[in-house]
């Protein structure tokens, strides 16, 4: 594992610090689902970690239960366990600490380095100045430390309304960093908690509870995005004042967010997506969740892979989404049996046949595997792979041409039949009998190769197309207005293609190339009577022509 935040570890194990090993920390706030870009977080901390032979914690930081719920730490679980990494028994809640994040809020009290205030939070943003001119003091800032001690247990116990007072930490609202200008570390809010039930009325404020959760759990290094870099301040001093021990404390490392092409990866717009009914749910296919990315077909060896690809950097950048989407192709490539579907079919009468034949074809072109595939009378291709007046380099069927299915034999077109209102509904061929393989033509030099089915014992299934989900302008840039850049293409749904019978007991996440047409996954909406699959991606690389 090469990136600067593994030399810095390095640096610091060999200036002798952290003698009791590496231990990072993944913190998701149970708010929503994981998407891609928490991802990179998942296998950067839990990565580091092993890398190290040290441990990673699984913490939610649950201080706001106004949008929390176990569906989400229930969610959170199974995707980060999916991506293929365990926590062991270190799974903590921000929640576990709240009554020792009540009494260090008491200490900082009584050293006269917090007071209760009774602003409305309209009018601590306005006094809290700007980036050019300095906050201004609110007339509860020097309230004597026996007040705020008797207010804030009186917070406690629920005397005040919601909003109606909240504790601040005494700072300096001079401070160029807005961060440190006497912020928020509590508030009045009587909402049930999804972890700790009703048994608190007031939260401490994420930036209040992070560094502390970090400290007490004895994290090494607290890998973070970069807009935190500037909240560091904060947590420095706020660990210096309740007396942390400064050479024995998290060391707090930032790092680049993932930002991708044509993907939203803000939790409250996910959240807008789904609340407002433009998806069926988180785990819809064309969401950045890691559920919707695994119900999509992404495996979780490919994110893994493409994590690995993008690096860390210190800086922010956009990532084109078609470099995921090459992990995903090339981990299906290598592992996805290949089987034939008809998505558009036009029916073929082959006028020579007279029987079933059951003919041999390989699974996957390196690892092996073989089926026997059903060859009728009557077949199904794609509608796309005949043309009536083709052009001179068209090299599939067309009247009087000649292809080659694959599996099996040549065809030559003969007669096309028509309906009343001139649209092609069948074609009539024949079969080169010894073109099959170790025929005597088997050989013969054939541009044109296409798929088919069994018109007998094809399956019929539905076939979902996904497509990105926003519409974005030339460099890949989402608009302000999300909502109006929603793709109406974004989901294609066929629902009478045809596959061939091998697949017909294939489980719900059950990955095949289908030949010609891209990679597929079932999805579990499958049943014993309707087969129902994702196309993952298509078969065209434009990142590995990037790359080349």
């Amino acid at each position: 594992m090469a990136n600067f935040i593994q030399q810095e570890i390095e640096n610091d194990l060999k200036a002798g610090k952290y003698k009791n090993g590496i231990l990072t920390r993944f913190p998701p706030e149970p708010n929503g689902y994981l998407h891609i870009g928490h991802a990179k977080s998942v296998c950067l901390n839990f990565g580091l970690a092993n890398y190290n032979h040290g441990l990673c914690n699984l913490r939610f930081d649950d201080t706001n239960p106004t949008k929390e719920d176990v569906e989400y730490v229930d969610s959170i679980q199974e995707d980060i366990k999916w991506l293929g990494f365990d926590w062991g028994d270190r799974k903590f809640f921000a929640s576990d600490y709240f009554a020792k994040f009540y009494e260090y809020a008491v200490e900082l009290i009584k050293c006269g380095l917090a007071y209760v205030d009774d602003l409305s939070a309209e009018e601590i943003k306005a006094y809290r100045g700007t980036l050019t001119e300095p906050g201004k003091e609110s007339p509860c800032r020097n309230r004597s430390i026996e007040e705020n001690l008797n207010l804030f247990e009186r917070m406690k116990a629920g005397e005040f309304a919601d909003g109606e007072k909240v504790l601040r930490a005494k700072i300096d609202m001079a401070s160029p960093n807005i961060n440190m200008r006497d912020p928020v570390i509590y508030r009045i809010t009587r909402t049930t908690h999804h972890h700790t039930g009703d048994e608190w009325l007031i939260y401490p404020m994420y930036d209040f509870a992070h560094p502390l959760e970090d400290a007490i759990e004895g994290i090494s290094h607290s890998v973070c995005t970069l807009e935190f870099e500037d909240h560091r301040p904060f947590y420095d001093w706020l660990l210096d004042s309740l007396g942390f021990d400064v050479n024995n404390r998290p060391r707090q490392i930032e790092f680049a967010r993932l930002d991708l092409t044509n993907t939203i990866t803000s939790k409250r717009k996910l959240r807008q997506l789904v609340e407002e009914k433009h998806v069926r749910g988180w785990d819809d296919p064309r969401m950045p969740t890691l559920s919707g990315l695994r119900r999509r077909g992404f495996t979780p060896a490919a994110i893994r892979d493409f994590c690995e690809r993008i690096g860390v950097a210190k800086s922010n950048s956009l990532v084109d989404v078609a470099m995921l989407e090459h992990c995903v192709r090339e981990d299906l490539n290598n592992n996805a049996d290949r089987v034939m579907a008809v998505l558009n079919p036009l029916k073929v009468v082959l006028t020579n046949v007279t029987e079933t034949e059951y003919l041999f074809a390989e699974n996957h072109p390196t690892r092996g595997g073989s089926r026997f595939v059903p060859f009728t009378r009557e077949i199904f291709i794609e509608r796309d792979d005949f043309m009536e007046d083709a052009p001179k380099k068209f090299f599939r069927l067309k009247p009087g041409g000649e292809v080659r299915l694959k599996y099996a034999y040549i065809i030559k077109c003969e007669e096309v039949i028509k309906d009343a209102d001139g649209n092609v509904i069948e074609l009539h061929c024949t079969i080169d009998p010894t073109s099959k393989s170790g025929g005597a033509t088997a050989n013969r030099k054939i541009k044109g190769t296409i798929h088919w089915v069994s018109a007998e014992y094809a399956l019929k299934t539905e076939v979902r197309l996904y497509d990105y989900l926003l519409t974005t302008d030339e460099k890949g840039n989402l608009p302000e207005d999300f909502i109006g850049s929603l793709n109406p293409k974004s989901l294609i749904v066929i629902e009478n293609a045809l596959i061939e019978p091998s697949v017909k007991w294939a489980a719900a996440g059950t990955h095949y190339q289908f030949l010609r047409l891209g990679y597929f996954v079932t999805d579990p909406d499958t049943t014993p009577e309707k087969l129902v699959f994702n196309r993952v991606v298509g078969l065209k690389d434009t990142w590995a022509k990037v790359r080349d």
